[in-house]
């Protein structure tokens, strides 16, 4: 775990905004609306900005339900806002009907009877419709409903919650809850300096690890207890957090998001302020529930798209809370990398082979130390043992003056960014020495410095006072969690350096393949093959010359008009998958082949009840590498891109990478770096380079055609995408399009 923040382990906060900014805003019923900008589909291209800072920091309070009877949870829920009410400076009004006052404060019978404004409304009753309602007149700002029954118990409390969230639209106010609880309104404490985490959870228990921080000496700021969001969500939090000066990172537990283009808004506000955004999302296995008929939608599962949404907007994922609690922390408090190298620092060389295997398999950087300043440190640390990186002392030098002296020259080179010693367990004096220097050294220099503190136990002085006690040392107690930190912080200062929001790349304007497009729409229906392609070419997409014929004599003319040799495939709009069915026939030169192709499709087609809309008699294609393209649609975020290995294996393969739209070239070319088949388009075993070029194009035209059409297209699956050598292009061969 993380040392102490008495000190200055951090950068200006107020000066990481990055240099793209933000749009000019206005507030708008305390919410900062951007000025401007809609996509092509008439979506927000910017986050909104709730104004929370008369929900954190009110100047009143009304409680409604207050109570002083010993025994009744209201009353402790009473007293724990009482002294909250205090500390931040709040006047508190107890609201009841039946008592005149509550711990010797004069209570109001009910919300109407309010005469003075009142920032924020706690609801502490079972059912907070009717008081919802009564707010209304009142010009409440914010309120809390604590009360469960409500979405967490099945339709019926689902109905509920719609209803309480009804309400609240028509108020005007600002609702958080119901199912919360009272971790807004903790006791932080105010003695530790530096930046500090805030935190969102949905659930209070899972923030409970992050918030005990405290009392290792980390700094948290905010807690915000989403619960069932009705109204406040996760993203308004996000959204709000990371324009606060003291906000250093974003810590989340995240069971189920209300709405994924609001999260991906917010993530992006915080990228453009530089703030990084730590989550754990619950929910990694599949959901089982799509039913689709293309490729793409059977390969992106649920979290597929959760995961590699939160990637494309800078949202580091992590599994487990200890990860949350380590990986927040050391990106709230660290400085901006000067180097990506990673130097591991031992007195074993068993402990530092086995660390930096880790840290090698996890993408850490790992230089070894040029000649020189292995000579330089073989100074220190005899002849023998090896110092190229990771670094091993042997032991002894630790002990004596050599030891302050090795750790400066390693931090001195200018390759190395980051240093890491792990201690697998305490040995004093040795240890207490090694634990005094790296922090001693840490004082001195700009870069991380990272300790990993392997005893089990945990009380030593060394661990506890001295580097628990440091500004400036990161302390851990795992390899795995140490190295996913590291890994973190240095992914994110490299997204973030320069970041251009992917929102910026969104249309503002439709194409001209739009209309062309939506002539081709059929609502409900899934369009032919030679329709789908029709589709594609709307959009620019190359498809192979071909003709759509009704008879054994036009397929013939059609034949000599395309060039043999050809292919033929039955069309038609049932026609999901023609290879099983025998409706595909390859490599035909001749008319009599055709003419024989032609009449057993159909007789096929006819034996399996396949209704056709004609044959297809179409240019074959050279070989090349064969891909898969589609869009499919995710009910959190919408439309999304697949691209991966194409083909008659592709299901078996499932090597995809989706995206979020809008993207652009950049984020493309990312998508092919993360297929594990990679480099079948670089050319492998004597074949050519494919035109990755080409690709590429076809996939930013497909998230064109997403964006455009997302009101439309339900599904698109290009299969296989035929990507021939360098400088040849891209011919989607086959297409299957199923319209909303």
């Amino acid at each position: 775990m993380l040392g102490s923040t008495h000190g200055t382990f951090t950068t200006d906060l107020r000066a990481r905004v990055v240099a793209c900014g933000e749009p000019p805003t206005t507030a708008v019923h305390g919410v900062t609306a951007v000025a401007g900008d809609r996509d092509v589909s008439g979506r927000p291209l910017y986050a909104p900005v709730p104004d929370l800072d008369r929900f954190f920091r009110p100047e009143s309070v009304a409680v409604v339900g207050a109570s002083d009877t010993e025994g009744r949870p209201n009353t402790g829920i009473t007293r724990q806002l009482l002294a909250w009410a205090e500390r931040v400076g709040a006047r508190l009004v107890p609201v009841h009907p039946t008592r005149t006052s509550v711990f010797g404060i004069d209570c109001v019978p009910s919300v109407g009877a309010l005469t003075e404004p009142v920032d924020l409304a706690v609801l502490l009753v079972a059912d907070p419709l009717p008081v919802v309602e009564e707010l209304a007149a009142t010009k409440v700002r914010f309120a809390v409903a604590f009360a469960s029954g409500f979405a967490e118990t099945g339709a019926a409390g689902a109905a509920a919650q719609e209803r309480l969230a009804a309400a609240v639209r028509r108020s005007g106010l600002r609702l958080l809850g119901p199912n919360t609880n009272l971790n807004a309104f903790e006791r932080f404490r105010e003695d530790l300096e530096g930046p500090a985490v805030a935190l969102i959870t949905q659930s209070g228990h899972q923030g409970r690890p992050v918030f005990t921080l405290q009392e290792l000496g980390v700094r948290l700021s905010h807690w915000a207890p989403t619960g069932n969001e009705a109204d406040l969500e996760t993203a308004d939090f996000l959204s709000y957090f990371a324009g606060r000066p003291e906000v250093g990172a974003i810590a989340c537990y995240v069971e189920g998001l209300k709405d994924g283009r609001s999260f991906l808004l917010a993530a992006d506000r915080a990228a453009r302020h530089g703030v990084p955004v730590v989550a754990v999302k619950v929910g990694r296995t599949e959901t089982g529930a799509r039913t689709a008929a293309s490729h793409t939608g059977k390969l992106t599962g649920a979290d597929q798209v959760v995961d590699a949404a939160m990637r494309q907007f800078g949202v580091i994922r992590v599994d487990g809370l200890d990860q949350l609690q380590d990986t927040a922390t050391l990106l709230a408090r660290a400085r901006r990398p000067v180097a990506e190298g990673v130097v591991v620092y031992s007195i074993s060389g068993g402990t530092g082979a086995h660390f930096a295997d880790l840290a090698t398999a996890a993408g850490l950087d790992l230089p070894a130390l040029p000649q020189a300043k292995q000579d330089e440190l073989h100074q220190w640390i005899p002849e023998y043992l090896d110092v190229a990186n990771p670094v091993d002392n042997g032991g002894h030098p630790v002990g004596d003056w050599r030891g302050r002296k090795i750790i400066d020259a390693i931090l001195a080179d200018p390759s190395v960014g980051v240093l890491i010693c792990p201690i697998t367990g305490p040995f004093p004096p040795m240890s207490d020495r090694l634990a005094q220097d790296l922090v001693d050294a840490a004082e001195a220099t700009d870069k991380l410095v990272c300790v990993v503190w392997g005893s089990p136990v945990g009380t030593e002085d060394a661990y506890r006072t001295t580097l628990l006690g440091s500004s400036r040392v990161a302390t851990f107690r795992t390899f795995s969690n140490c190295i996913g930190a590291v890994k973190a912080y240095l992914d994110h200062h490299r997204f973030t350096t320069g970041y251009r929001s992917p929102f910026d790349e969104a249309p503002r304007t439709p194409s001209p393949s739009l209309r062309k497009a939506q002539a081709l729409m059929r609502p409900g229906r899934r369009l032919s093959e030679h329709a789908a392609k029709q589709l594609l070419r709307a959009y620019g997409i190359r498809v192979p010359r071909e003709q759509l014929v009704t008879s054994a004599a036009a397929a013939v003319r059609a034949a000599g008009l395309v060039g043999y040799p050809v292919v033929m495939k039955a069309s038609g709009t049932q026609l999901a998958h023609k290879t099983e069915l025998g409706l595909v026939k390859v490599g035909l030169t001749s008319a009599s082949q055709v003419r024989d192709a032609y009449r057993e499709l159909t007789d096929i087609a006819r034996f399996e009840s396949v209704d056709l809309d004609g044959i297809l008699v179409c240019q074959m294609v050279g070989r090349g590498v064969e891909m898969v393209v589609g869009v499919t649609h995710d009910e959190l975020f919408g439309p999304t891109v697949t691209v991966g290995l194409g083909g008659i294996l592709v299901e078996v393969l499932n090597d995809t990478a989706v995206r979020v739209p809008p993207f652009g070239e950049r984020e493309a070319r990312s998508m092919l770096a993360e297929l594990r088949g990679r480099a079948l388009l670089d050319g492998v075993r004597g074949a050519p380079p494919a035109d990755v070029d080409a690709l590429v194009e076809v996939v930013l035209r497909v998230q064109r055609m997403a964006l455009e059409l997302d009101g439309d297209l339900a599904e698109l699956d290009i299969n296989p995408l035929m990507v021939l050598p360098r400088g040849q292009g891209a011919v989607a061969l086959d297409a299957l399009a199923v319209c909303r």
